[in-house]
């Protein structure tokens, strides 16, 4: 597929003089999760894996971060083939002419310690429009196992009207508003960090490495 060829060679260009250090996603270990109401009875979740994307983020200075990322919207699941093949279809998200989401980001400011709000513009559908997400910075550090790469964890919250992304079939059965969680790792771009190597200024080392 085009994009993963993309990224993995943007992956492998160096960094920007001054720029801050770019992390890719670890589709491993990041997932999206969405709940939305079902007729009142329940919130029905589900869950799309796979995201790729990259964040260039320096985390003593989170206003020059830059984050891209896609959202594979073809591995939703709601843990029902059927439920999910009509989520699928033209009334909703109409992967077959959208396949994919993105949030590209605007602005990333630190609000409180490890706590900020990321802002940017989400395409959903073929429709782009503002949101912004409330993160934790997690941890930034030496992940404990070879190849012993330099990785950063966030969570992230928001909630979206499916409406706005022109959604609006069975309203009086599925809620409008969608609330999104997120889980993210991110390893830096560059080479693998051997044992031995200090960290950096504001990582917490991998026990046993430093």
């Amino acid at each position: 597929h085009l994009l993963p060829a993309l990224l993995a060679c943007l992956a492998s260009l160096p960094a920007v003089a001054g720029e801050p250090p770019r992390y890719v996603l670890d589709p491993v270990h990041t997932r999206v999760m969405f709940t939305i109401d079902h007729a009142g009875f329940s919130k029905a979740i589900g869950t799309v894996s796979g995201s790729e994307g990259s964040l260039h983020f320096d985390p003593e200075d989170w206003p020059s971060a830059r984050l891209d990322v896609v959202v594979p919207m073809t591995r939703l699941d709601l843990g029902d083939s059927g439920w999910t093949a009509s989520v699928f279809a033209p009334r909703f998200l109409d992967v077959k002419r959208h396949p994919q989401a993105r949030f590209v980001s605007t602005a990333l400011e630190r609000s409180n310690g490890d706590r900020g709000r990321a802002c940017g513009q989400l395409t959903l559908r073929g429709v782009t429009r503002p949101l912004c997400l409330d993160i934790v910075l997690n941890k930034v550090g030496r992940y404990p196992l070879p190849p012993f790469r330099r990785t950063i964890g966030f969570s992230a919250s928001a909630t979206l009207k499916r409406s706005d992304y022109g959604m609006t079939n069975w309203q009086s059965l599925v809620g409008d508003d969608v609330e999104l969680r997120i889980e993210a790792e991110l390893f830096r771009s560059d080479a693998a960090i051997p044992e031995g190597v200090p960290a950096e200024p504001g990582e917490q080392p991998a026990p046993g490495n430093d």
